[in-house]
């Protein structure tokens, strides 16, 4: 597959093929689409925004309780990391950091769901199978194209120990953002409350911000053009969605502090 140059150094060479352009380039659009989507009104219906839609839709909507949705969300990518040990078995180093990355992280999520996160609404199912299908794909196709790089070269310049760092950063952070926000709720409350502690003093979404650093860890660990489309189309949903959270925080409290930005501290 032709590359730019100044890309070369950077991203393993893959077997020349259309699917192997395109394929990265929609899910990087789909993603930013999905983003800019949030920003404009349409939002994917979970977490505070699960029913903003809901009186707006004609169609009966399936509704699901948090648990069930969240789940349904990271099962299956869980799964398929899980399988893939059995399937490629012998894949070298960096194959097999890509594929433990990307099985602890959503195993993680997994367990979030199980036993740290305090949930106040539901999930719409139509959300639930866009979401769930993503992680899905974007898990089986980052360990698939991992795969096509075998006999390859790797990239000259190697970020996958950098990457390795840059995901373990990301996942502790993640993990103790999402610890802190599930103490704001005592049991069997509801409400939603200004989060505070950690880097909740500098940003509102700062579990967006290392889900972010997570995945552009996988991308450096992996190196190559679906792994990278995934992280920067992750990222570019992630500043929509953090972006809407902030306005509705802003829309909901009188004494939310103005300076806390959304996504990236001082600056978004």
């Amino acid at each position: 597959m032709t590359m730019v140059p100044a890309l070369q150094s950077f991203v393993y060479q893959q077997p020349s093929s259309l699917v192997m352009i395109y394929i990265p380039v929609i899910t990087l659009l789909s993603l930013a689409y999905l983003g800019l989507s949030e920003i404009i009104g349409k939002h994917l219906q979970y977490s505070k925004f699960w029913n903003v839609n809901s009186q707006k839709s004609s169609a009966k909507q399936i509704k699901l309780s948090s648990t069930t949705g969240m789940l349904i969300l990271y099962t299956p990518a869980f799964l398929a990391g899980v399988a893939s040990f059995c399937i490629y078995p012998d894949g070298g180093t960096r194959f097999l950091l890509v594929e433990s990355a990307l099985t602890i992280h959503f195993f993680k999520r997994v367990f979030e769901v199980l036993f740290v996160h305090k949930y106040s609404g539901g999930m719409i199912l139509d959300s639930v199978m866009l979401i769930s299908f993503f992680y899905f794909i974007a898990t089986v196709g980052m360990i698939y194209f991992q795969h096509l790089t075998q006999g390859f070269p790797e990239p000259s310049i190697d970020l996958k120990y950098l990457g390795l760092v840059l995901f373990l950063v990301g996942i502790c952070g993640n993990f103790y953002h999402h610890y802190l926000l599930s103490k704001l709720r005592e049991k069997n409350e509801k409400g939603y409350k200004i989060p505070k502690g950690g880097l909740f003093n500098l940003v509102l979404c700062p579990h967006y911000f290392f889900e972010i650093l997570t995945f552009l860890g996988i991308s450096f660990i992996s190196q190559t053009m679906f792994s990278y489309s995934c992280a920067v189309g992750s990222a570019f949903y992630l500043m929509g969605r953090s972006y809407v959270t902030r306005k509705w925080y802003i829309s909901k409290f009188e004494n939310f502090p103005k300076e806390v930005k959304a996504l990236i501290p001082y600056v978004f």
